[in-house]
């Protein structure tokens, strides 16, 4: 299981055309939503226990901060640059925003 990451990931759903090239790009990271929009999740096969930060499990946009695991970093910046809506956002992990999730 992934203990360390270096980045943290959300989309703003404001911005999401409901594309799904990032779910196709990195299927652990992204999966789409009932309404046809997009969100993040962190799998338990990586981190222990699957969360899916669709606004009724955990939060959704921007507060909806899901980790990157390392060895997917380069496809979810891939992903983030193929989308067409630009609302993959990627940021340095933050300990403070994880711990008031309680991760």
């Amino acid at each position: 299981m992934a203990e360390e990451t270096t980045l943290m990931v959300w989309i703003d759903q404001d911005l999401c055309t409901g594309d799904g090239i990032c779910e196709e790009i990195a299927p652990d990271v992204f999966v789409g939503r009932d309404d046809g929009l997009w969100v993040v999740k962190e799998e338990a096969s990586i981190f222990g226990k699957t969360i899916i930060f669709d606004g009724n499990e955990a939060p959704d946009g921007a507060r909806g901060v899901a980790r990157v695991p390392d060895d997917q970093v380069d496809t979810v910046v891939e992903a983030a640059e193929e989308c067409p809506g630009e609302c993959i956002m990627i940021e340095p992990y933050d300990a403070a925003i994880m711990a008031e999730r309680g991760a």
